[in-house]
């Protein structure tokens, strides 16, 4: 099963880049991994928040299959440790789906159309991070999660 980071708009601040590359080489040698970024949707002055997001939801749309399983990440999802995430993920690649696609939206949220496509949302935490930084907090969380998997010493509990 190949995993998927799929993010709205590109990063634009080097750390986080360069973190998220460089647990993007780590998660590879576990699974097969795939960082796919929309471009970003213009917002001039006369677009509000709504349009906004439902032009990220068209394009969000377009790249799940329909034998994806599509997991939010939105802070009303629900939370795991990482142990929990590690068990609900090794149960979730056993499932007959060819994708598992981690959704990162926008800074607004996600339109209904895409929450109503959705099969799991997770919440990484209670506080709120910058869409941005969700990027590199995740891709740090899929490789711990796939080391306590692996049953590799990353992950010490």
């Amino acid at each position: 099963m190949k995993l998927v980071l799929l993010l709205t708009g590109k990063t634009d601040k080097p750390w986080i880049r360069e973190g998220v590359a460089e647990y993007e080489k780590r998660i590879s040698k576990y699974a097969r991994f795939e960082i796919i970024t929309l471009p970003d949707v213009r917002n001039p002055g006369n677009r509000n928040a709504e349009r906004v997001i439902a032009k990220e939801a068209e394009k969000m749309l377009s790249v799940f299959k329909s034998d994806d399983l599509v997991v939010l990440l939105d802070e009303q999802g629900r939370g795991y440790t990482t142990v929990e995430l590690a068990s609900w993920l090794r149960a979730a690649m056993l499932l007959p789906k060819k994708r598992i696609v981690f959704v990162v939206g926008g800074p607004w949220g996600f339109d209904p159309s895409v929450r109503a496509r959705a099969d799991h949302i997770i919440s990484l935490s209670k506080l709120t991070f910058s869409h941005q930084v969700v990027r590199l907090l995740f891709a740090e969380q899929i490789y711990r999660v796939l080391s306590v998997i692996a049953g590799d010493p990353y992950h010490h509990e």
